[in-house]
């Protein structure tokens, strides 16, 4: 039977947290809100409408939401020639690939930005399919891009592994059913994500892959 192994992008395979914190911090500053970058970063991983109302809340303009999502994207724009894959990323999904999974990226990412994380990752031929913000009504936490890169994979929730670097990962992972692996490489605490329902923890996409044959990829 087939399998598939679906990734998170941002924080999981490319190195890139960091600098969505500090493209929301200075949208946020620019519009007039002083919101932590520690705040800022736990909240990486949501799509950008969710971003803004866990980090603003309710009260806020909620007019100015398109607003400050253009601005993320513009200040983050900058960055897409040089986004930098984290160590062995490609690698790891290349030798799943030739394992016999069914890669598939489940990301908020969308148009030009997907196309940046890709060439940064640099393993098109291992990646079976692309479940980007554009194809769901609702991101993580919610299971709905998780089970649509199931979909896209022809296969069942029992057949299947996520790997990502957030609670938001983890939970949407859990509610769709499948079992979850964790990177640290995104900046979120083992013990975090463990509570969030994370099987087993490494540190980077490198240490997955020379960890393979015990974890739950093997």
């Amino acid at each position: 039977m087939e399998r598939a192994a679906v990734f998170d992008v941002d924080g999981t395979l490319v190195d890139t947290n960091h600098l969505h914190v500090t493209a929301w911090w200075e949208a946020f500053r620019q519009a007039g809100h002083r919101v932590p970058m520690h705040a800022v970063h736990r909240a990486v991983g949501l799509p950008s409408t969710d971003l803004i109302a866990h980090l603003l809340g309710d009260g806020r303009d909620t007019d100015r939401d398109a607003e400050l999502s253009a601005a993320h994207k513009a200040l983050y724009g900058q960055y897409f020639d040089r986004l930098p894959a984290l160590p062995d990323a490609g690698r790891l999904l290349k030798r799943l690939h030739a394992d016999g999974w069914k890669v598939v990226l489940a990301t908020s990412a969308g148009g030009a930005e997907l196309s940046a994380l890709r060439r940064a990752i640099d393993a098109d031929e291992a990646i079976t399919a692309t479940a980007s913000s554009d194809d769901v009504d609702e991101g993580k936490p919610a299971p709905e891009p998780v089970e649509h890169a199931l979909d896209l994979a022809g296969v069942p929730a029992g057949r299947a592994v996520f790997v990502g670097d957030t609670v938001w990962d983890m939970r949407a992972a859990g509610r769709a059913g499948v079992r979850c692996v964790a990177v640290l490489c995104g900046g979120i605490p083992r013990a975090d994500l463990e509570e969030a329902g994370a099987e087993a923890v490494y540190d980077d996409p490198a240490h997955l892959l020379a960890s393979l044959a015990g974890s739950p990829l093997a």
